[in-house]
């Protein structure tokens, strides 16, 4: 089940140039189906990427990290990246770190360049040994695949517990320039911001200065995945990379702030937010897709800090899926949120256009038939204004149904 999420459009699927993409099937958990995508990047490219937050992370994410500083801060080198669905290789200790390096050292091997010019990438059951017999049996296959339009077979072939494939592209006129920027993720479950269990690739073939890419990087990932939490934990092998191939004939792009900038940032942060959302419209057992918006904070930190409180709270969320306009919940995780010196008296309340509650107290014109009406949508928007400050944030969620405690029960069987 997803919320309003339809399959991708492969028109708007652009391949980019310098980049080729081959998928195959490892074997690694279940029969026929394609498990493992080997992404080959040419030189001249820069290469850089988000993590997660969580400190027990996986083995893949802890190799990621080193191959990418030994790039510099520019992320030159990345030549090839290695996505294996069906195990996580997280929880693995010293042995999971040993499987990493070997398949990253096998990768290298097949295509005559160095060991830290390869990315892996895991997701999957955590705590299970990484099958490298297998994947390194089929990686011939995957290279023999590789082809610049590969794109939404890629997104297929990461899919863990998705029920649909997330890939979306643009185009944008750079310096009368058309520049194609394509991206794919996955996730649908344990899914919290700083990131999640997801993975994320965009491509774009814009020229941009490699010193900026890291930079790039990091914006696009607050703008959209660090925006989106299906239920609170934050997994141990969400990757966000990006990568700029400096294809596209046009003047480098020295500045995010340069009218160049600003135009390829907000053509690629459209296709990253499309792409974080889509995880949200999918997640485990989603009926609901939540818009939380809160206005007039002091900061905008503090705005998402109650945004999020409002999105993990269980009580809130099981009653967006029951359609139960029991919107005191929403008010008690405002004041749980960590606010200390927050005056309820400022605080209003809507549901989409529903004015519920003015100044920390019910609206006396609000009826139930209207809360009702709103929450029996597909798609609703939460609106919290604080009445302290000009400052907002917004991030998305879904609700909590019983199909996500069936899926995340049955997950390993």
């Amino acid at each position: 089940m997803s919320v309003n999420l339809i399959a991708p459009d492969l028109a708007r699927l652009f391949p980019i140039a310098g980049v080729r993409i081959g998928v195959t099937e490892a074997g690694i958990r279940k029969a026929n189906r394609k498990d493992l995508t080997v992404v080959l990047i040419d030189d001249n490219s820069s290469v850089s990427g988000v993590f997660t937050q969580n400190r027990f992370c996986a083995a893949p994410v802890q190799i990621c990290r080193e191959h990418l500083a030994l790039g510099g801060a520019e992320g030159v080198g990345i030549r090839a990246m290695l996505i294996n669905t069906g195990n996580a290789n997280a929880g693995t200790g010293a042995d999971g770190l040993a499987r990493a390096n070997c398949t990253c050292q096998a990768l290298a091997s097949r295509l005559g360049v160095a060991q830290a010019q390869i990315l892996p990438f895991s997701t999957g059951v955590i705590m299970e040994t990484l099958p490298i017999d297998s994947i390194i049996a089929a990686m011939d296959s995957a290279i023999a695949d590789a082809r610049i339009d590969n794109w939404s077979r890629a997104a297929e072939a990461i899919m863990t517990t998705d029920t649909v494939a997330k890939a979306f592209g643009a185009q944008v006129m750079i310096d009368g320039v058309l520049v194609s920027i394509t991206g794919i993720s996955k996730g649908a479950g344990m899914i919290r911001p700083n990131m999640a269990t997801m993975l994320g690739f965009m491509g774009t073939d814009a020229c941009v200065s490699p010193a900026l890419v890291k930079q790039l990087a990091t914006r696009l990932a607050e703008g959209s995945f660090n925006r989106v939490t299906v239920d609170g934990d934050t997994s141990t092998n969400d990757s966000f990379v990006v990568i700029t191939t400096n294809r596209a004939a046009h003047s480098p792009i020295e500045s995010l702030e340069s009218s160049a900038g600003q135009a390829l940032y907000a053509a690629m942060l459209d296709v990253a937010q499309k792409l974080a959302q889509a995880i949200v419209r999918d997640g485990e057992g989603a009926t609901k897709f939540i818009t939380i918006q809160v206005e007039g904070g002091h900061t905008q930190a503090e705005c998402r800090q109650v945004a999020y409180a409002i999105a993990h709270s269980p009580l809130v969320k099981t009653a967006f899926f029951a359609s139960d306009p029991n919107l005191g919940r929403i008010l008690a995780a405002v004041g749980y949120a960590g606010i200390a010196d927050l005056n309820q008296t400022g605080i209003d309340l809507y549901l989409d256009d529903v004015l519920v509650a003015i100044q920390g107290g019910r609206n006396p014109a609000y009826r139930e038939e209207d809360g009702q009406r709103v929450m029996k949508q597909s798609e609703i928007t939460v609106r919290v204004v604080l009445g302290r400050g000009t400052s907002s944030d917004t991030v998305w969620t879904c609700d909590l149904s019983h199909d996500y405690v069936s899926i995340n029960a049955d997950y390993r069987s």
